[in-house]
């Protein structure tokens, strides 16, 4: 479309997930000897009746911790409060603040805006895990709930992949793989360029070689004895998980990228991981979900100065999530990947509307926005509509007629990748069996399938 003329945390328990450092230290040490962890039964699995769209191979989740200000960014509303440098811009029926988000704008063909979603509390790591694992976290099942992105692996991934299915970007924790088996954690990953890091052994790839050699005999003795069981099993994919990574150049070539690249998509930590989500798509190595985390969005004071939302500074958090998550659409749109690679931004909660407060920023908030784009989502418009300023929806604009919650943005992923929504698994050690997506006496949670 062409433009108009501008009018003007908490944390819950959950079995710990996989650092990388951990990783390779563990298959390093591992030549030494064996290790046993307490088993589990097979699972079992229960199917429900849906219809999935399953336009997806890959998604890319981006976190936006702090809770952006929805109406400054996928809701623009306008007022007094409003910088002339935001340029609020109309294309077709979407307002758009062009000042701040230019490198999106020349996408907005295939943005989505989603508008009628509303947070649950305004608790920052609460609802931070809530968005993640797609559910209540003072829930019972929550302490054994996997993230979404686990879920996937454990639906999609390749147990023969060289790299882990579900890669979690910029981020130092959270949310993990909860019951399932460690092979679905998220694997943590802080892009620098330098390749992945941490990935060979301080005794050379030939003695490492030589011990690892050691290590597969010993452990054929082992299964020599008898028949082993899962916990044994899983220590040994582990293991070769690992291998699979060290001295393995098309690995490091992922993660490597030059300074012309990266002043591309703007010399900052979030354009360095977006570098990343794209190689690592470009590869086809295993991984199908991948969380990149970037903050600086609790913005209650100075909103529109310093490193805010402020569109005449080009290191500020609005001009610095433009200018990488622009190029990353860009790019897997010329590579052709974003035909099959859905496209999220979510924050936790929105934030206060209309005048800014005494200390000229914004406060936590219920209702919020999110973007989305790829994955045959139809772009250049928005699903639901908020009154003038942003307060109240005032259109749901889907079939449920109601709020937008974190499970229906589940359901709306789990949907895209072809993954029934409905489905519980049997194998939960709680006994109660494990829904994708949970159940609600008062609410439905499904996915999002108007925007396609």
């Amino acid at each position: 479309m062409k433009p108009r003329t501008p009018d003007s945390g908490t944390h819950f328990w959950r079995r710990p997930a996989i650092d990388r450092r951990v990783f390779f230290q563990h298959a390093g040490a591992a030549v030494a000897g064996s290790f046993f962890l307490p088993g589990r039964s097979l699972e079992t699995i229960a199917k429900g009746a849906s219809t999935p769209m399953g336009t997806a191979k890959n998604v890319i989740f981006v976190m936006m911790a702090g809770g952006p200000s929805h109406a400054d960014t996928f809701d623009l509303k306008e007022g007094a409060w409003t910088l002339p440098a935001m340029e609020p811009t109309s294309y077709g029926d979407l307002r758009w603040p062009r000042g701040l988000f230019p490198k999106l704008a020349e996408q907005i063909d295939s943005l989505a805006m989603v508008r009628s979603a509303r947070a649950y509390a305004l608790v920052h790591g609460l609802v931070q895990s809530w968005v993640q694992i797609g559910r209540n976290p003072l829930s019972g099942l929550s302490k054994i709930a996997p993230h979404i992105g686990s879920v996937v692996s454990r639906e999609l991934g390749d147990p023969d992949s060289i790299l882990p299915a579900f890669l979690s970007l910029n981020s130092g924790g959270g949310p993990s793989q909860g019951y399932l088996s460690p092979r679905h954690a998220p694997f943590y990953v802080n892009p620098g360029g330098n390749g992945l890091g941490n990935t060979q052994s301080p005794v050379g790839a030939a003695n490492f070689d030589r011990r690892y050699g050691l290590l597969l005999e010993l452990d054929a003795e082992t299964r020599a004895w008898g028949e082993i069981g899962p916990s044994v099993k899983e220590m040994e994919q582990f293991n070769l998980s690992a291998r699979m990574l060290m001295y393995n150049g098309d690995v490091d070539k992922v993660f490597t990228f030059d300074a012309a690249e990266r002043a591309r998509y703007g010399t900052t930590g979030f354009g360095n991981a977006c570098i990343a989500a794209r190689n690592l798509l470009r590869s086809r190595l295993g991984t199908r979900f991948i969380q990149i985390t970037v903050g600086g969005w609790d913005l209650h004071t100075n909103i529109y100065t310093g490193n805010g939302l402020n569109p005449a500074s080009a290191t500020s958090t609005g001009r610095t999530f433009d200018a990488a998550l622009g190029t990353l659409i860009a790019d897997l749109k010329n590579d052709g990947l974003l035909n099959e690679t859905l496209v999220f931004c979510l924050g936790e909660f929105g934030r206060t509307v209309g005048p800014l407060n005494s200390g000229g920023g914004r406060d936590h908030f219920f209702t919020q926005s999110a973007m989305m784009a790829g994955a045959g989502v139809k772009g250049g418009r928005a699903i639901g509509k908020t009154d003038s300023v942003g307060a109240v929806v005032n259109d749901f604009g889907w079939s449920a007629n109601r709020e937008i919650r974190p499970e229906d943005f589940e359901a709306t992923i789990y949907s895209a990748l072809g993954i029934d929504w409905t489905k519980v698994y049997r194998d939960d050690p709680l006994n109660r069996g494990f829904a994708l997506v949970p159940t609600n006496q008062d609410e439905e949670y499904k996915p999002i399938h108007e925007l396609w």
